[in-house]
């Protein structure tokens, strides 16, 4: 998926909530987005949101100084979803379908994303999930798909997250690979973030070696691009990793919420939708 000019916006704002975070100094702030605004230009206006977002945090950790600025808060929400971990369990063992809603689960986890210019309230995004329906819903093909494969390939997106993650991979009882960010890069999650969600109690952890906030083939090591091609089953979470994504082959299942309007008109579906591709 190509960048939209809406885009242009969000990475500046991205770039000063990630600023801000670590200093209030508005000269230090200021320099920062110079920096982002001077950057963006340059890059090929047909980049994925990914691609452009790589450069844009790369700036950021560059000038700061400071190469994880969402340490603490991926710990806080990591924390925060493990102390909800019981009672997703028992939500999920208790209803009709099991695997389905582990897949619900999963797709609500994707609220927690630091890179979306909004406010969350994760409790609430729970309480609904009995009531919200699937827009896009290919639950019978991923379904089918699962049966068949003997190994799962999947791509993890934010840190929190993972525990909801976990929670699926515990229900599809397959071998899996879980796939986590070479480097840090907003919340997303890298192999220490997996590890304090439980994740290498249910699955194979590896890097992608992507340092972007999403999967794009062409930055990602050879062996993981290797295992993607030979995957005979691929679940990809997040906005980020469909905007990386999206234009690839495969046997590939997005899970995301619909969380910005450029995603929201790229699917054609309402802000805010939950979404099983």
């Amino acid at each position: 998926m190509k960048a939209y000019l809406d885009c242009y916006p969000c990475f500046l704002n991205q770039a000063l909530k990630t600023a801000r975070l670590h200093t209030s100094d508005e000269k230090k702030i200021k320099h920062i987005l110079d920096k982002v605004a001077v950057a963006l230009p340059r890059v090929d206006f047909a980049a994925t949101p990914a691609e452009i977002g790589r450069e844009v945090y790369r700036i950021i950790a560059q000038e700061s100084g400071i190469e994880d600025p969402y340490q603490q808060l991926k710990k806080i929400w990591t924390d925060k979803a493990l102390a909800l971990y019981p009672h997703l369990k028992k939500l999920i063992r208790t209803s009709a379908d099991p695997l389905f809603m582990a897949v619900r689960v999963a797709i609500v986890g994707n609220v927690i994303d630091f890179g979306v210019n909004r406010a969350f309230d994760l409790e609430k995004e729970i309480e609904q999930i009995l009531h919200q329906p699937l827009i896009i819903n290919h639950y019978q093909r991923f379904k089918e798909r699962l049966e068949k494969a003997s190994r799962i390939l999947y791509i993890a997106d934010n840190a929190g997250e993972t525990v909801f993650d976990r929670l699926l991979i515990e229900e599809m009882t397959k071998p899996v690979v879980y796939v986590v960010r070479e480097k840090p890069v907003i919340n997303d999650a890298v192999q220490e973030d997996a590890e304090a969600a439980g994740i290498a109690e249910a699955a194979e952890i590896i890097s992608s070696g992507v340092d972007a906030p999403g999967t794009v083939l062409s930055l990602c090591s050879d062996e993981f691009r290797e295992m993607f091609l030979k995957a005979e089953m691929i679940i990809s979470k997040g906005q980020g990793n469909y905007e990386g994504l999206s234009g690839e082959r495969g046997p590939l299942f997005f899970l995301l919420k619909a969380k910005c309007e450029v995603i929201a008109r790229e699917l054609n579906v309402p802000l805010g939708s939950l979404l099983l591709i």
